[in-house]
């Protein structure tokens, strides 16, 4: 067999394994279906596994005290009347619910006046084709900054965009999905998960009588490298893997082929006016030294932390409400009050079908929180792993491989790590390898298999944005389409930290690789 046989070959094997991923997956019932056998057979498993499963201790970070506790039953009288008076709260408390549907009220006055639609015909005209996945796989890492708003404003523009540009809207989702939530740990700045990861390590630390203390910037320089890495990997395998597997689009969505008009033109002009007044004011309230937008930290110093992760998704409503509404007064789409409510009541029409699978995946989801089951699976897995005696390259490794299988049950970063970190920090400390490193090899795990679980919070959503362009699309689909990425994330990006461990590199500002 000559080489470009094999080759052709294993083109064609690879995706013939993803279409059977796809066509498995698509099989099943609707994912809002999913949900709701899923939580009846976690009803199930919990009732199981409190009669027969035995207690499980473990050092909770957050707590600063060791914590015991037991699967607790969702079949008994006290579990059966969770099921009912939880289940309204459960919805109504889905952190994603209140993200979405407040962003897309912005959103939807920007897409409904043709604001979005005009900007990316406008910008795909002085964008190099070439540069395009690059573009959009890069602006979902760099979104990260903005913790959750990645998933609200950047994924769905990625699909629009590739529209526009008449490649596939999935292959777009995709990759903006990919760089969102699969380079989640990668930036070229560091935010609000740097603080909170290096709190609970320094907790962890502190626990088991360590001095020593990791700073915000401790993976800084690592995730540098990331970025950079993470953007090459995506847009290889959104070119050569995804849109060659997705084929040609067949779907309803037609992007517009019609010259910018002189009226349009001008509307972009007046939006791009006041969104930059916009960003001058938000800036303003943000960054002057008494800035009305700070607030007191812990330690009484005034900063905008609370600000990023309370108060970011209204400001973004109103990034795209503002020059939303002056593009549409411009352009005459918006004449009166009753054509805004209308901009924003279409949006809302769109997200019904996630309204439907918002409410019983928040069902399964605190059902898993409530019965402790994922808590245990977290917990026996770190226990497994410092069982093994793995120690220097082959334990961060393991280590990596563990945090991303866990990750597919427990998708909480924080909450993860504040069981799994009073485990292996101490212990990867007393073996000689620095916490700064103990935490990026964490990170790299709960990233790359943030795109493939159905229980991160945004899943569903994703799904939602999918069926917008194939109504076919599913859960199969989504999990085929991003495996690639996953996969070869955790390998590529596992390479980056064994190089980097072997040529003794910081991971950040004073952060060593060693004790």
């Amino acid at each position: 067999m000559t080489g470009k046989q094999s080759t052709q070959q294993n083109k064609q094997e690879v995706k013939g394994f993803l279409k059977t991923v796809e066509r498995l997956g698509n099989s099943l019932p609707h994912p809002a279906m999913i949900f709701f056998i899923l939580s009846l057979a976690l009803i199930l498993v919990s009732a199981v596994v409190a009669q027969f499963g035995k207690p499980v201790t473990y050092y909770d970070a957050k707590a600063g005290q060791e914590v015991t506790i037991e699967a607790v039953s969702l079949l008994n009288a006290e579990g059966l009347r969770y099921i009912f008076n939880s289940a309204t709260k459960n919805f109504t408390n889905f952190a994603p619910l209140g993200t979405v549907l407040v962003a897309m009220l912005g959103v939807g006055v920007a897409e409904w006046t043709g604001l979005i639609n005009t900007s990316l015909r406008k910008l795909l005209t002085g964008v190099n084709p070439r540069l395009l996945t690059a573009i959009v796989v890069f602006t979902g890492v760099m979104s990260n900054i903005a913790s959750d708003a990645g998933y609200v404003v950047v994924i769905p523009l990625g699909a629009l965009l590739f529209a526009s540009a008449g490649r596939h809207p999935i292959a777009g989702l995709a990759a903006a999905f990919a760089g969102v939530s699969g380079g989640f740990s990668a930036n070229l700045l560091f935010g609000t998960t740097d603080a909170l990861l290096a709190g609970i390590t320094n907790e962890a630390l502190r626990g088991s009588g360590i001095e020593y203390e990791v700073l915000t910037t401790g993976n800084w320089y690592f995730l540098i490298a990331s970025t950079f890495l993470l953007v090459v990997l995506g847009t290889f395998i959104t070119e050569k893997v995804v849109e060659k597997n997705l084929g040609p689009y067949k779907g309803k969505f037609k992007p517009t082929e019609e010259k910018i008009t002189e009226v349009e033109n001008r509307g972009l002009r007046n939006a791009g006016i006041s969104l930059l007044v916009y960003l001058v004011v938000m800036g303003l309230l943000m960054f002057l030294p008494n800035a009305p937008l700070k607030s007191p930290g812990a330690d009484g110093q005034l900063t905008i932390n609370e600000f990023l992760s309370n108060g970011l998704i209204p400001a973004i409503l109103l990034l795209f409400l503002i020059p939303g509404l002056v593009y549409g007064k411009t352009v005459g789409k918006i004449k009166n009050s009753n054509d805004l409510v209308a901009s924003m009541t279409d949006a809302m029409k769109s997200m019904g079908s996630y309204l439907v699978l918002a409410f019983f995946a928040a069902q399964f989801i605190n059902y898993f929180s409530y019965t402790n089951i994922g808590t245990i699976i977290s917990v026996k897995g770190a226990e497994f792993l410092e069982s093994i005696g793995f120690k220097g390259l082959p334990l961060v490794i393991v280590f990596i491989l563990i945090t991303a299988f866990l990750n597919l049950f427990m998708a909480s970063a924080s909450a993860k790590w504040a069981i799994m970190a009073p485990i292996f920090v101490p212990m990867m400390f007393r073996l000689g390898l620095s916490p700064e490193l103990t935490q990026v090899a964490y990170r790299i795990g709960d990233s790359s298999t943030n795109i493939i679980t159905p229980l991160m919070s945004y899943f569903a959503m994703i799904v939602v944005f999918a069926q917008r362009y194939d109504e076919e699309s599913g859960l199969g689909t989504m999990i085929s389409t991003m495996l690639p990425y996953s996969i070869t994330f955790i390998i590529f990006w596992s390479i980056l930290l064994v190089i980097w461990y072997l040529l003794g590199l910081p991971l950040g500002p004073g952060a060593s690789l060693f004790v």
